[in-house]
C-alpha cells in the first residue's frame, strides 16, 4: 500500500505568530502535528520540539525497524518517542524561565500496510473520510468532551461553549504523558486528516467533509480547508496534514524489538 501526504499551516486571521508545527517522514510513513501552548514563543518551541524529537527518534527507528516489527513493537517505540520527547519539553521549561508553563497538543499515525497507529494527546485530531463519509477517530482530551460525556452538553451545545480550549491532556506539562493510541484499519481511497483546533473549532465536522469532497488532489484540499477555517475567523493558528492511501494490502509482519537503537535504551 501506498500513501501520498501533504501538509500545511497557517497563522491565521487573530493571532500573529505560529505555535503550530507539522513535520512528515514520508521515507517511514509518519506523520506528525502539534498545537503548541505557553504564551508568545514558548507554544511554539514546545511545539517543534515534540514534531522534530518525534519525526528524528521515531523515523529512525521506523527506517531500521519497520519491515520486521509488529504492531505492537510500533506502538511501545511511539510510546517510547512520545515520553522522551515529554521529559525534553518539561526539562527545558522548568530550566529556562522563558519557557515556563510551556505544552502542547499532539498527534502523530504511522502508517502500515491495511492499518494505521494513531496516536493523541489533547485536543488535536485525527479524522478518515472514506467514500465521502468523514468520521472522527480520536478522542479529545479537553474538558468539554468530558461534559459531553457526562451528559451536561449535548455537541450542539459545546459548539458555542466557552471552555473549548482547556485541555485535560498534555506533552511536556507533566513528567509524565499518556498517549492514546489506536489502530484502525485502511482501505485504498481512505483520505485521513489530522487537524489542530484552529481548524475544528472554526468548521463543523459536516463543513469539514464538505469542503474535502470538493477537491481531489491533496494540497488544493488542504489550502481550502486552511481557507475555510479563515473565512470562518481564523481565530486561531491552523495546522492540517492529509494522507491518502493506494494500492492493496499486504499480510502483517513477524514481530521484533531492536532495544537499543531506540533513543539510546537498552
Amino acid at each position: 500500500m501506498e500513501f501520498e501526504f501533504y501538509s500545511q499551516t497557517d497563522t491565521g486571521r487573530v493571532r500573529t505568530n505560529n505555535e503550530d508545527t507539522v513535520a512528515l517522514d514520508e521515507s517511514c510513513a509518519l506523520a506528525v502535528l502539534a498545537d503548541g501552548m505557553g504564551g508568545y514563543a514558548a507554544g511554539e518551541v514546545a511545539s517543534g520540539m515534540a514534531c522534530e524529537f518525534i519525526k528524528t527518534e521515531l523515523g529512525r527507528w521506523l527506517s531500521e525497524a519497520a519491515a520486521n516489527a509488529s504492531d505492537a513493537d510500533v506502538r511501545r517505540a511511539m510510546d517510547i518517542c512520545v515520553d522522551n520527547a515529554n521529559r525534553a519539553i518539561f526539562s527545558a521549561a522548568n530550566s529556562n524561565p522563558t519557557f515556563g508553563g510551556m505544552g502542547t497538543t499532539l498527534v502523530l499515525g504511522v502508517f502500515r500496510s491495511g492499518r494505521l497507529l494513531m496516536g493523541h494527546i489533547g485536543d488535536s485530531r485525527g479524522y478518515r473520510f472514506r467514500a465521502g463519509v468523514l468520521q472522527q477517530v480520536t478522542k479529545d482530551h479537553s474538558l468539554l468532551q468530558e461534559q459531553i460525556d457526562a451528559g451536561m452538553l449535548t455537541r450542539e451545545q459545546a459548539q458555542f461553549a466557552a471552555n473549548k480550549n482547556l485541555v485535560t491532556r498534555a506533552l511536556g506539562v507533566e513528567d509524565m504523558a499518556l498517549l492514546e493510541t489506536h489502530q484502525h484499519d485502511i482501505q485504498s481511497g481512505d483520505i485521513y486528516l489530522m487537524c489542530s483546533d484552529g481548524l475544528s473549532d472554526m468548521l463543523r465536522d459536516p463543513q469539514i467533509a464538505d469542503v474535502m469532497a470538493q477537491h481531489d488532489h491533496l494540497p488544493e484540499m488542504g489550502a481550502a480547508l486552511i481557507a475555510a477555517a479563515n473565512e470562518a475567523g481564523g481565530r486561531d493558528n491552523i495546522a492540517v496534514v492529509l494522507v491518502r492511501a493506494q494500492g492493496v494490502t499486504e499480510p502483517a509482519s513477524r514481530s521484533w524489538w531492536p532495544f537499543k537503537r531506540l533513543g539510546g535504551l537498552g
